[in-house]
């Protein structure tokens, strides 16, 4: 897509009645390996082109098109159609600089690396988790790369170019010991390349997931009540990014679909709490030099010392709120537009030793690893599962426990968690809104809630 072309495009889409428009292209090379049952389950690789189109228009409406056909005659056909709605003929748009953002130094890109090299990983850490123990009874081993080249221009004259680089790889084993069958689950992965597996290799990531299942083998079920609850900072910022985080990206807050709609200046958390999403941190799952809508990436303290300060915008809900976009605005691919996300968003550190936190707790459940759970963002209520956790008997970590979950209000948690770790910790994941999954990474470091629900498992 060339500048010239694509003002065209965009005065043609913009019409006499749009305030904004802008053209997403993007080309993607993707490597999806799926290794079970001791054998290749699945091997794709392949290629994606296509170009979205946006008009906002009118009070806040917007109209969006999508094609796969990248030619000029396919690109102007989107914006005839845009068109119809904001009635040519649209403004002269004038791009005078073409922006060229470089990704950061990636020693092993994916796309450079052959395919053997790749199976050769999943085989390793299959090969890794079946060696920790014959009660491991399934491996599945998940592994793929995504190379995305994008190109953004918009009615305000920006034209910008850059890509985008993941690499993942994901254990998951299964163990049995007679009727009792538990699992392990472990990611790893980032905007980084395959020397990411010359730190952490494979077979880490594949034994650590097997000891995890073998271990909750032999836990006693967990004790159920009202009890302190210590988060290890390994448990990873599951609990921030779904009980809290969706309730800040700006467009729930604006549609009353947020328990924080309307708190800005408000306290909402423990002064100890400070909550932080930022894109900008090097080679996490959720980095990013320019978002979706081409706004380039900045830090954004959202919650700070318990006063709630800020929400994720993207251009959008920016001009909804009177705001300019803090660069937030996200999507998964050309066949999708962009809207308000998370990238990578954590609790800062506090003033506490971990070691200290969990000596503070005389009788309470320590959680080293969390699973998944439901959320209700509206009022914040969440239940979480437990993957791996201890009790805490006198200040000192005990037996492990299986089949806990935590529930309680997110906001409440966040008003009365009164110990704050100064480690920091990340999980990965990919993050499901609107039918959309992007990228991310949630971090928390140590913290002590002093009291919460925790449900025990039910025997079958």
């Amino acid at each position: 897509m060339q500048p010239d072309k694509a003002a065209e495009i965009l005065g043609k889409a913009l019409g006499k009645k749009g305030n904004f428009a802008d053209l997403y292209q993007e080309d993607t090379e993707t490597t999806y390996i799926v290794y079970e049952n001791d054998r290749l389950e699945k091997v794709v690789t392949g290629g994606d082109k296509g170009a979205g189109l946006r008009t906002i228009y009118g009070d806040f409406h917007t109209a969006y098109a999508y094609t796969n056909e990248l030619s000029a005659s396919g690109i102007v056909t989107l914006a005839e159609e845009l068109a119809s709605i904001t009635e040519s003929p649209g403004p002269k748009i004038s791009i005078d600089e073409v922006k060229k953002v470089p990704f950061p130094e990636i020693k092993r890109p994916p796309f450079e690396e052959t395919l053997t090299t790749k199976i050769d990983l999943v085989k390793k850490a299959n090969r890794a988790a079946r060696g920790v123990s014959p009660e491991v009874v399934q491996v599945k081993v998940i592994y793929q790369d995504v190379h995305k080249k994008i190109t953004i221009a918009n009615s305000q004259g920006i034209f910008i170019k850059g890509e985008r680089i993941y690499t993942l790889l994901a254990v998951q084993v299964v163990a049995r010991r007679g009727e009792i069958i538990q699992t392990g689950y472990e990611p790893l992965g980032g905007a980084i390349g395959l020397e990411i597996f010359e730190k952490t290799p494979p077979e880490e990531i594949a034994i650590k997931a097997a000891k995890r299942a073998i271990l909750m083998l032999s836990a006693p079920k967990a004790p159920g009540g009202t009890m302190p609850v210590v988060l290890s900072a390994e448990a990873g910022g599951t609990m921030i990014h779904e009980a809290v985080g969706h309730g800040l990206e700006a467009d729930l807050a604006e549609e009353g679909f947020s328990v924080y709609a309307g708190k800005i200046g408000q306290q909402v958390a423990s002064p100890l709490i400070t909550v932080i999403d930022d894109p900008t941190l090097l080679y996490q799952r959720g980095y990013y030099q320019f978002d979706d809508e081409g706004v380039f990436a900045q830090k954004t303290v959202l919650i700070e010392d318990g006063v709630l300060k800020d929400f994720l915008y993207d251009r959008l809900s920016a001009m909804k709120a009177g705001k300019e976009s803090n660069g937030h605005g996200r999507r998964e691919s050309y066949r999708h537009r962009p809207i308000p996300r998370m990238s990578n968003t954590y609790i800062a550190p506090g003033p506490h030793t971990p070691e200290e936190i969990i000596r503070s707790v005389d009788k309470g459940l320590f959680v080293k690893k969390m699973g998944g759970g439901q959320v209700d963002t509206i009022s914040g209520n969440f239940v979480f599962e437990v993957t791996e956790g201890y009790l805490i008997e006198k200040g000192l970590l005990g037996e492990p426990v299986r089949g806990a979950t935590i529930s309680g209000n997110g906001p409440q948690v966040l008003q009365i968690i009164d110990m704050v770790g100064h480690d920091l910790g990340f999980t990965i994941g990919t993050c499901g809104k609107d039918g959309q999954g992007v990228p991310v990474s949630d971090g928390q470091p140590t913290l002590r809630i002093p009291e919460i629900v925790v449900g025990g498992a039910v025997e079958k």
